[in-house]
């Protein structure tokens, strides 16, 4: 292979391994995108500078972010390199997921660069003909073992992929065979996922595959993917790269992307490190005992940047057995829970007494401390951790004993506990079962999804002494009042606790308690949960504490009966004061393509890009802005570790490839038929895919003000205007309940909900990275686009995407004919019977281009609009009270 910047550079069978620099790539360095993104050029010229003068032979420049024009980015930075003779004398290779800005890049450098890459994800005939165009231009190509399914992980699929794209270059297109660089994708090992465990073996087998089959032709590979699990430790990171490169050069490797100026010398690497790494690059497994990933994860905290051990204070070893439980408890330390919990049991009588005695001490003190304030969340749920693996090392014991005695201590209570019928979400509902059995209650967690007759036959065999019902959907509001009513027909007397995002104090009052003798009361969030049922179950404080209730609950039932609200006007009047548009003087934008588009296995790197870490603090109930909440006075503290282990979970995540984001959008031909939006199958307008029934605002009005339907922002058929409607649904759920069982299998709430929490936010960055696709490229009308992270959150961009669910379309119904259209089961999404999506990091909805289109709330309707509904949908009035309860009062 024949390359040059200014000076030639020659790559043969017998050449050393050529390090191709990877700093100056947005996606691959958080310094360079930042000098980038800052506009720095002259600091972004100085990466380079510094990477040829590590000793990389060729420099990889990449500016795929999302925040740029990468196109324009990447010409002007060439260009800029071109002009300084240190650096220009290497060759360059283009690096991009997008073919504008690879052709772009090809028009500016001088000599014979690299393009990186092209593949057959798209199809053969796409991949050809970008094959025969850098053909054209006179570069060499980095071909991806990537095809129609997807990514090769295995050495079959790599080896596979490879010859067939070998044979298609030489042989259709006259590549040049020592132009082609092959590489077979190097995944990150160590992530604690079985099937991960041989990718770095079958990609060096994959090298040396390649090397004896497809004549002349060279391998490369992203060297630090290997190594993504150990982010944040640079030592082990630098250890894996170079014992992995070590290996894969002599398998054949012919370069690598990597920071020049972090590799180590193998014979160098501490031995210890060095035989522990080598265990994990070739997947050596010692006959029983821990796998090479727990060993070497193990030995990795221990060791900091520099390579040195960290000296850890152990000081608190040195107290009393009871004392160290609790500090582990107080602190979430789960390094020596079993040593300590075992020591105990034979210091006590009864291992009982280990819980009862300084387990419970403990938790005690977590609980005062959290009631305090002075503890938050997720440090709860750390602490929860410690004792669920302390009392699981108890059971077997307690359980011998109970054998034996049929005596083995009591719980404050048992409470059961279930999200409804229809409704998938529980990440509230875990958070209030690890607190409640902190604080010594006996929790049966039923799950999602859970029908009336279950969590009811449940309890009564259990004999349990609570019921609790989450929900996050209001389809869910209906199912607990059901589930009120039914305690009544069987006449139960358990106190029934109510909680979710959909709940209030004032709808658990007027809806659900009038069905149940019983006392029902709301929980709003899980600090509260210990003190509700502590009182229900105490025989001093229950009589004043459910007489408290009802008294506040009756209030709040005469004020609501009493309170006006919003004077509602006729649906006659609403519909003549909707929002007007001037359809002659205006011309809606056509999409690029009619019909539906998939996207399969979206980089999730990419996607957390577009994260809003505001609802991760709230979903670990720590109230603030992000990031003004990790200076808080009060949470601060909490709130830094959190996200700092947030982070580093999402790096995990990405790295180890835990989940799989799937989304699926449609363009498609549309008219507003009063309120209700008509959507065509394509540009013919006959056939009709969906029929979306609006809600319209119905109250009254200031003067000046539309009442809004979201039909208003969609051209009226009578108007002949062509005008167009998109929808989507995205998920980044698949595959998570794998995780979520290997860390409930081992008593791990907290990086359970952790992962739960991480990947609903991954599903909303999801959502907002596919809107700014759309808008920028699919349908194309804001394709000049220009805003950064927080404009995005505060939607200062082109037209919106309401969600069925929210306020300006309340009706959950029409997600069935929405993933109908959308297909959305093929791209693994589903829904239950009331409307909850499957897997529950989710969201679906629909865009509209109008620049003049903004969100509201509909808010109340009046019964001239239900039984409009009711007609328009067919489904009968009754019916549509049920549906639509929330909007009537």
């Amino acid at each position: 292979m024949r390359l040059s910047g200014l000076e030639p550079l020659t790559i043969g069978d017998d050449s050393l391994f050529v390090n191709v620099g990877e700093r100056a790539n947005v996606t691959g360095s958080r310094a360079f995108a930042k000098l980038i993104l800052a506009g720095d050029y002259t600091g972004a010229v100085d990466v380079a500078r510094a990477q040829v003068a590590s000793g990389a032979q060729i420099i990889d420049v990449n500016m795929d972010e999302a925040m740029l024009d990468s196109k324009a980015a990447m010409v002007k930075y060439l260009n800029l390199i071109a002009t300084e003779p240190d650096i220009a004398r290497v060759p360059v290779m283009i690096d991009s997921s997008k073919w504008e800005v690879i052709e772009a890049g090809l028009k500016c450098v001088q000599g014979k660069g690299i393009v990186n890459s092209i593949s057959m994800k798209e199809g053969e005939a796409e991949f050809l003909r970008q094959a025969r165009l850098v053909r054209r231009y006179g570069a060499a190509v980095v071909v991806m073992a990537f095809d129609e399914k997807g990514q090769a992980d295995t050495f079959e699929r790599k080896t596979q992929i490879c010859r067939r794209c070998y044979d298609l270059l030489v042989d259709k297109v006259g590549f040049p065979p020592e132009d082609l660089i092959f590489d077979p994708n190097v995944f990150a090992i160590a992530t604690g996922i079985e099937e991960h465990d041989n990718y770095a073996v079958d990609f060096i087998n994959a090298t040396r595959w390649i090397k004896e089959h497809l004549p002349h032709a060279k391998v490369s590979g992203g060297i630090s993917n290997v190594s993504f699990s150990f982010r944040g430790n640079d030592a082990v990171r630098e250890a894996i790269h170079t014992v992995f490169l070590y290996h894969a050069i002599r398998a054949g490797l012919s370069m690598g992307i990597v920071n020049a100026g972090q590799l180590g010398v193998y014979d160098e690497i501490e031995p210890r490190l060095r035989e522990l790494v080598e265990d994990v690059v070739l997947n050596r497994r010692a006959a029983g005992g821990e796998s090479p990933t727990e060993r070497l994860v193990a030995f990795a905290e221990t060791v900091k940047a520099k390579g040195k051990v960290t000296t850890e204070d152990l000081a608190w070893r040195d107290a009393s057995v009871e004392a160290r439980l609790s500090h582990a408890l107080v602190k979430g330390i789960t390094s020596h829970i079993i040593q300590d919990t075992e020591e105990a049991r034979l210091k006590f009588a009864r291992p009982i007494q280990v819980i009862e005695g300084p387990l419970m001490a403990g938790m005690n003190v977590v609980g005062d401390l959290f009631g305090a304030g002075k503890m938050f969340l997720p440090q709860v749920v750390k602490s929860a951790r410690v004792m669920k693996q302390a009392v699981g090392h108890l059971i077997p014991f307690i359980e011998e004993e109970k054998a034996r005695s049929g005596d083995a201590g009591k719980p404050k209570g048992t409470i059961v506990m279930a999200t409804v019928k229809g409704d998938v979400h529980d990440i509230g509902k875990n958070l209030v079962g690890v607190v409640l059995q902190c604080n010594n209650f006996d929790v049966i967690d039923l799950g999602v999804m859970v029908p009336a007759q279950k969590i009811l036959a449940t309890a009564q065999e259990r004999n349990a002494d609570i019921i609790g019902l989450s929900g996050l959907i209001t389809p869910s509001l209906e199912e607990m009042a059901h589930v009120a009513h039914e305690m009544q027909r069987l006449g139960m007397k358990q106190p029934l606790l109510i909680g979710g995002a959909t709940t209030s104090r004032v709808h658990t009052a007027v809806k659900i308690a009038p069905n149940y003798a019983g006392v029902t009361v709301y929980v709003p969030d899980a600090s509260r949960a210990v003190g509700v049922a502590s009182n229900l179950l105490s025989d001093d404080l229950r009589e004043g504490y459910v007489a408290e209730i009802a008294v506040d609950y009756e209030n709040v039932r005469v004020q609501h009966a009493g309170k006006k609200g919003p004077k509602l006007i006729t649906l006659a009047a609403a519909r003549a004061n909707a929002f007007a548009t001037d359809w002659r003087s205006y011309t809606p934008p056509v999409p690029t393509f009619i019909g539906r588009r998939e996207f399969r296995n979206v980089d999730l790197a990419e996607i957390a890009r577009y994260i809003d870490w505001g609802p991760f603090f709230q979903a670990w109930e720590l109230s603030g802005p992000f990031p003004a909440i990790l200076d808080d006075a009060v949470v601060g503290d909490a709130a830094r570790n959190v996200y700092a282990e947030g982070q580093a979970m999402l790096q995990r995540i990405i790295g180890g490839r835990w989940l799989t984001a799937n989304g699926v959008v449609a363009l498609l031909p549309a008219n507003a038929a009063g309120d209700d939006i008509v959507c065509f199958a394509d540009e013919t307008r006959v056939d009709v895919a969906l029929t979306w029934r609006n809600l319209r605002q119905q109250n009254e009005r200031p003067a000046g003000k539309a009442n809004f339907c979201l039909s208003d922002y969609v051209a009226p058929e009578p108007t002949r205007v062509n005008d167009y409607l998109g929808m989507f649904a995205v998920t980044t759920g698949i595959g998570i309940e794998r995780k979520l069982a290997e860390f409930e299998a081992n008593k791990d709430d907290y990086n359970a909900i952790m992962l739960k929490a991480l990947a609903d936010r991954l599903a909303e960055a999801f959502a907002e990275w596919l809107h700014a696709k759309v808008r920028r490229e699919l349908w194309g009308y804001a394709r000049d686009e220009s805003l950064d992270t927080t404009a995005l959150i505060r939607e200062e961009y082109r037209g919106i995407r309401p969600a069925p669910g929210y306020p300006a379309c309340p009706d959950h119904a029409v997600k069935a004919p929405l993933f109908d259209v959308l297909r959305a089961a093929d791209a693994g999404m589903t829904l239950t019977e009331n409307f909850a999506m499957l897997p529950t990091a989710a969201v679906s909805g629909f865009y509209f281009s109008h620049p003049d289109s903004r969100y509201f709330a509909v808010g109340r309707i009046a019964e001239d609009q239900l039984e409009d509904f009711a007609e328009r949908t067919g489904i009968g009035v009754e019916a549509a009270r049920r549906r639509l309860a929330p909007q009537l009062g």
